[in-house]
């Protein structure tokens, strides 16, 4: 049993077993299941964002207001990426996932459906990139859980209570661990990764417009894969954190308490409150929002 990723870490460390292991021997003890169980619940889990992942790229899907309909294929068809094929694929595949949570489809929360599309775009993206078999990928994923898991238990992963640093920020953090695992990295390497993944989007807001899980959560899914990817990459070429991933995490939480209401999944602050988005919201059949304490603006 472990209570924090240094804990995790030491443990794998210490009895020169990989992160998925010590992973895997947790959840059976927590849950009674046996390794077959287990991995048998992450294929379902696999399998569904596997799904999402690619559900968008060549059909668009339709939901309320449309805000963010067709992002997935018109990523993907971008055929001169600057950021190159591997990238751009992993782009599409976070919008694609974030289409399909947007229009009601079946995700898979990692850690919540606002930030569904990071985890399997990352997995996917990466396991193609370095040709990696389903197994690894399955256990690549108990890594990513285990993560989040952990940051659930010490931190919070809602957006209400910490802004979309604590649900896209954590998806990243989950997102670096599960590379720097496909990569062969070190346990202390997967350490710096979800440190750093969580320190580059530090204060990162939750300012859904219209109320609805779509604009700004499917681009900021996308900047979160592409964030895990380079968190992962840095760790791998051996750059320290400084700050453990705890003490980041804990920053991450305090940080989140610290934002105010109108910054915290109640459309009453950031983007959410720009003229744009105060029209959409009104042609939504919503009440148009503004600056809260501003009455005149609502």
């Amino acid at each position: 049993m472990y209570s924090s990723i240094q804990d995790l870490i030491e443990q794998a460390t210490g009895r020169q077993l990989p992160l998925h292991r010590i992973v895997l021997e947790n959840e059976m003890a927590l849950t009674g299941k046996t390794e077959e169980q287990v991995y048998e619940l992450l294929e379902r889990h696999y399998d569904v964002m596997v799904s999402s992942a690619k559900k968008a790229l060549t059909q668009p899907q339709q939901m309320i207001g449309g805000l963010v309909t067709g992002v997935a294929s018109k990523q993907y068809a971008y055929e001169t990426p600057l950021v190159g094929k591997y990238l751009n694929s992993v782009m599409a595949m976070a919008l694609s996932a974030s289409e399909v949570n947007a229009s009601m489809g079946l995700v898979c929360a990692a850690p919540t459906g606002g930030a569904s599309g990071v985890l399997p775009a990352v997995l996917l993206g990466t396991g193609e990139k370095l040709g990696c078999i389903k197994q690894q990928l399955l256990d690549a994923l108990l890594v990513a859980a285990g993560v989040g898991a952990l940051i659930t238990k010490n931190a919070t992963v809602s957006g209400a209570e910490g802004g979309c640093q604590a649900e896209c920020g954590t998806a990243a953090a989950m997102g670096a661990a599960a590379v720097v695992t496909l990569a062969g990295g070190t346990p202390e390497a997967c350490a710096n990764a979800i440190a750093i993944a969580l320190m580059n989007c530090k204060g990162l807001v939750c300012d859904p417009v219209a109320g609805m899980v779509q604009l700004p959560c499917a681009f900021r899914n996308t900047s979160q894969a592409v964030n895990a990817i380079i968190s992962a990459d840095m760790a791998l070429a051996g750059q320290q954190s400084v700050i453990p991933a705890d003490e980041v995490i804990e920053a991450m939480f305090r940080v989140g308490k610290m934002l105010p209401e109108a910054l915290r999944e109640t459309a009453m602050g950031g983007i959410a409150v720009t003229k744009t988005a105060r029209d959409l919201t009104e042609g939504l059949g919503g009440r148009t929002i503004g600056t809260p304490g501003d009455p005149g603006k609502r």
